[in-house]
């Protein structure tokens, strides 16, 4: 069964680019897919015959540099230098948790209105409305101007129309991460995030790869095998924006923050999906305990494989960052590097995470507001972001004039979360963490 947000016709174009990027020689596929059209045979009666090529295809490749086992991912990691000093006081603690929550919300709720647009599109809707570049929430325009409308679903979400963060599925996830370590502790396991899913989402509540993932669990395939198994969407952000609540948990501990994120990033994603989350988890862990971004960037790196496809184009970014000094030129660096990725991949989206972390020289608004106006999936990209830039200056400290829109207060489709308050979700994060 379909995704109803996809045809098959989406679902083969995905699998053929993915299969690409991952460097298997999709040439005889290829020429099979062009016959079928070329021939009007309905794609969608020949489904199983596509995956079935898929695997033969599959099987001539070699991942010796992007594993998707943990003890392969840790050989291949380059040196890891970050150490922690000492412990962080506990009222420090609760305040940098607290605060990476909050900044959460905000990030996500930043993102929304204009969640997958491109770089241009986004600065188009900016300049008509007189707000690029952009400090603030994102305006709403009256009348929206065509081809450049917000979507319709986030009005509540645009700049003083928000009273709370809305439900939105990356936050459900940080959400559910905190449901995980209240039932199962630290200790919980991949079949344990899954029997999770499938108790709290409705399938249509969820996307890509882990509505792939999910399907897979309904029909009764296990873990790891659900990320692989007919999933296109494998290397997509979906992990990455399920890290937060292992970053949380684990402050000045990268490596057991990228552990707990493969746990969680296994059943859905494999490769740089899987590193993604890894990274990320372990960016906001370091957050807690530095606050030198490209010390957090490379701390992050330094939990994933060293060639990966993640790991070059990060380092690539930070390059830019460093020979350019402006952050719109990085942009359309990346931009120009790449837009062969689908707007919800984790590559480029990770690429305008550092962007914004680099370039917004410890500023809350810029860091974030540089993020967003970079493009591609921004809700994401702003909530993660978030995470990291709130551990760093704790709740105290964040702008009042971002945080008090949303008055402590955020939905979600979690069963027993769908109204909560911010401040007892960092009390509830607490809990778990370890401060050694």
């Amino acid at each position: 069964m379909l995704h109803k947000h996809l045809t098959f016709e989406m679902v083969v174009r995905t699998e053929m680019s993915a299969l690409f990027e991952e460097g298997y020689d999709v040439q005889n596929l290829k020429k099979w897919v062009d016959k079928l059209e070329d021939d009007g045979v309905e794609r969608a009666l020949v489904t199983d015959e596509f995956w079935k090529r898929v695997d033969v295809v599959k099987k001539g490749a070699k991942d010796e540099e992007e594993p998707s086992q943990l003890s392969r991912i840790r050989v291949l990691r380059p040196e890891r230098k970050f150490k922690k000093n000492e412990k962080i006081a506990d009222k420090e603690l609760q305040n940098k948790v607290y605060g990476a929550w909050l900044a959460r919300c905000v990030g996500c709720t930043l993102g929304k209105p204009i969640e997958g647009w491109s770089r241009n599109k986004i600065r188009n809707y900016l300049q008509v409305a007189d707000a690029y570049p952009l400090d603030f929430y994102v305006p709403a325009v009256a009348p929206e101007p065509p081809g450049i409308e917000p979507w319709k679903d986030y009005a509540r979400t645009t700049r003083g129309n928000i009273t709370k963060m809305v439900r939105d599925d990356d936050t459900d996830y940080t959400i559910m991460g905190l449901k995980i370590l209240e039932i199962y502790g630290r200790s919980f396991t991949t079949e344990n995030i899954g029997y999770l899913w499938l108790e709290n989402f409705p399938y249509y509540g969820i996307f890509t790869a882990e509505a792939a993932a999910y399907r897979n669990l309904v029909n009764d395939i296990s873990p790891p095998e659900t990320a692989s198994y007919r999933n296109p969407y494998r290397e997509y952000i979906g992990a990455q924006i399920r890290a937060d609540m292992w970053g949380y948990v684990n402050p000045g501990d990268p490596e057991m923050a990228a552990e707990m994120a493969f746990r969680d990033s296994a059943l859905s994603h494999t490769k740089n999906g899987i590193y993604g989350e890894m990274w990320a988890a372990a960016c906001i862990a370091v957050a807690f305990v530095e606050n030198d971004p490209l010390k957090i960037i490379q701390a992050g790196l330094a939990e994933i494989p060293e060639n990966s496809r993640l790991s070059k184009a990060v380092r690539q970014t930070v390059d830019w960052a460093r020979q350019l000094g402006d952050w719109e030129k990085v942009a359309d660096k990346i931009t120009e590097h790449f837009d062969k990725y689908d707007p919800i991949h984790v590559i480029n989206n990770t690429c305008m995470i550092v962007l914004g972390l680099l370039l917004g020289e410890g500023d809350f608004t810029n860091t974030l507001c540089i993020t967003l106006m970079g493009g591609y999936d921004t809700d994401c990209t702003c909530a993660t972001l978030g995470s990291i830039v709130g551990a760093i200056m704790g709740a105290e400290d964040l702008p009042r004039k971002w945080i008090d829109p949303l008055n402590n207060k955020v939905d979600s489709l979690i069963r027993g979360f769908e109204r909560s308050n911010i401040q007892d979700l960092a009390k509830r994060t607490m809990r778990f963490v370890k401060n050694d």
